[in-house]
């Protein structure tokens, strides 16, 4: 594991909660996909969408506002 946190789920390069598949952070079905961003852009795709449904959901706010 690189870098300066340790997930709770990754046990022997195995991630315990997505079927003991390699530890891959940001894969479907991962706690961080789509709360974090990570420096490869493949991984981005939850956190993007994420984004743009906050980002539509301000706009119709202000359409229908007084």
């Amino acid at each position: 594991m690189a870098g300066g946190w340790g997930c709770p789920h990754e046990v022997n390069d195995r991630c315990t909660k997505v079927n003991n598949l390699p530890c891959n952070p940001g894969m479907k079905g991962c706690e961080l996909a789509g709360r974090f961003r990570f420096a490869n852009e493949d991984k981005n795709a939850r956190f993007n969408e994420k984004q743009a449904r906050q980002a539509a959901a301000g706009d119709n706010k202000s359409k229908d506002g007084p």
